[in-house]
């Protein structure tokens, strides 16, 4: 069955899926960083003060999915979705009405909880627990959320803040969404709850990530990709100026980025239903190593163009191949659980990734020499994770 019959068939439950992702485009970085400066000023805060703000509640955020992200594993999916969005809505309102600092910092800790972190845990675990023999390309389809939300919002901003404050372009987006949410927490085929609530002995008899060695091996693969890409992003200035290039360069790749993001998702999910996650582990990440290997050796505009568009097809399979993985070696009933684990240890490095780069800059070394270090580790990352993959390979499950 190809994707044609797939949206034919299932085109419901991939609807909600797919929104779930796009929906959560408002708490990503990328959206929220469009209105860094106005935010910054109607909290006032600093610069700095904002941007010690938004890493310490995305911080917290990592912590709060340790803690709730599990509870998709028994809470029905549309009661899941309901509290989530109520949250993310609670969260804008803070954000953009409160008149005191505190409460619109609140606020932004519930838009990054809600719209990066639980939307887009509600939309994975939706199309990797809801699909079996065509996972991979259900994860593919509705992984299409998140460029899509890249690629369209920001120009939508820039044209829509001529007529609108960004405060009015926050309420005219969540009305927007309203729309489609509303009709489908009415009438979309919502799947059943998936089990019941565990006691406390069963929840400490069920998968363990954080005590299992397997999870600590797999890690730094899984990692490796968004930590480095995120230094990229916050370094943009330093990168494109040891590389030889311009800003002007680096924003027409990013569009690059957003777009080489879908094919390596349609594709990724396409070789995951014919060869499985653990094969197309040990390769996907090798567009984005080639074009860190371009960016070595060449320099100039053409390296920052490798650099997005390497990453882009990368992060396009990168949730496909992390949520397969997962359920290969602890099964899909635990799939909440182990994501959680997963999505909190992403938020952690990568919120601690820019300030040890920060350091690394300020101590001297050359963005060559820290693009060298990004290149080992995810070599060093892909050798610590062969045996966990071979694991997964012999694992009894009919995930691949």
């Amino acid at each position: 069955m190809g994707y044609r019959s797939l949206l034919r068939d299932h085109r419901g439950l991939l609807g909600i899926a797919f929104l779930a992702m796009f929906s959560s485009s408002l708490g990503q970085s990328f959206f929220v960083g469009l209105f860094q400066v106005p935010m910054a000023e109607h909290l006032g805060l600093s610069t700095g003060q904002f941007g010690t703000a938004y890493a310490s509640v995305t911080l917290v955020a990592g912590f709060a999915m340790l803690r709730f992200g599990p509870t998709i594993d028994w809470i029905n999916p549309r009661r899941f979705a309901a509290t989530v969005l109520l949250l993310l809505l609670v969260g804008i309102l803070l954000l953009t009405l409160s008149p005191w600092w505190g409460l619109g910092i609140l606020g932004l800790g519930l838009v990054r909880m809600c719209g990066q972190g639980m939307l887009t845990h509600l939309g994975n675990t939706l199309a990797g627990r809801e699909f079996t023999a065509l996972r991979g390309r259900a994860m593919g389809l509705i992984s299409l959320g998140l460029p899509l939300g890249e690629i369209a919002l920001p120009p939508l901003v820039a044209l829509a803040l001529v007529w609108l404050g960004w405060r009015e372009f926050w309420w005219l987006m969540c009305a927007l969404l309203a729309i489609p949410w509303l009709w489908l927490l009415a009438k979309g085929p919502w799947p059943k709850a998936p089990g019941v609530k565990p006691s406390r002995a069963q929840r400490r008899q069920g998968p363990q990530p954080f005590k299992d060695k397997h999870f600590w091996r797999l890690l730094p693969l899984l990692m490796s990709l968004p930590v480095t890409m995120t230094g990229l992003f916050i370094y943009q200035a330093q990168m494109t100026t040891a590389l030889g290039s311009s800003l002007t360069v680096y924003a027409l790749a990013l569009s690059g980025m957003g777009l080489a993001k879908l094919p390596g998702a349609l594709l990724g999910g396409r070789w995951i239903d014919r060869i499985g996650p653990v094969r197309l582990a040990r390769f996907y990440l090798l567009p984005y190593a080639l074009a860190m290997g371009i960016a070595l050796v060449m320099g100039g505009d053409i390296s920052v163009w490798a650099l997005m568009v390497g990453g882009g097809l990368a992060m396009g399979a990168q949730e496909l191949v992390a949520t397969g993985l997962l359920i290969k070696l602890w099964g899909s009933e635990h799939l909440g659980r182990v994501r959680s684990a997963l999505s909190a240890s992403m938020v952690f490095s990568t919120g601690i990734a820019p300030a040890l780069l920060g350091i690394a800059l300020d101590a001297g070394l050359s963005f060559q020499m820290i693009l060298m270090g990004m290149l080992g580790f995810i070599v060093l990352a892909w050798g610590l994770a062969q045996g966990v993959l071979n694991t997964a390979r012999q694992a009894d499950r009919p995930d691949e």
